[in-house]
């Protein structure tokens, strides 16, 4: 892939990820008690940790977008997806029930497949790593 496509393919990444961590906030904000569910038991404060994490989302997306935040926004962003895999992992094996998401393995399972690869994409998108696009 020569570096205009790359750089391309890079910069349509960041903004479809910054509007879908941008996004993300509103659920934090508006569904908290709701999330407050899913949150793992081991999680001290989970109310604040919903809320917080809401914040983190909109941090980072903001710092995909910004070229002097961008690398660290993506590892950020790439470490808070790993993070919040136990959330997602007690909402799908507990079968908790939340508004307006389905309570099914045809919603869970690509959302926790899916993981890994929107915390490379955030990687990939911020710079952090060329891989698999160059070698």
């Amino acid at each position: 892939m020569n570096d205009t496509r790359f750089s391309r393919l890079r910069a349509v990444m960041r903004i479809a990820l910054a509007v879908f961590f941008i996004g993300g906030l509103f659920p934090h904000l508006n569904s908290t008690d709701a999330l407050v569910r899913i949150t793992p038991d081991w999680v001290p404060w989970p109310r604040e940790a919903v809320l917080i994490t809401g914040w983190l989302e909109i941090a980072g997306g903001i710092g995909l977008l910004w070229p002097r935040t961008r690398r660290l926004a993506g590892i950020a962003l790439a470490v808070y997806i790993v993070a919040v895999w136990p959330a997602n992992m007690k909402h799908a094996f507990e079968h908790i029930v939340l508004p307006t998401i389905p309570d099914s393995w045809w919603y869970h399972g690509p959302r926790l497949l899916l993981q890994p690869v929107l915390a490379w994409c955030s990687l990939f998108a911020a710079g952090v790593i060329d891989w698999p696009a160059r070698r």
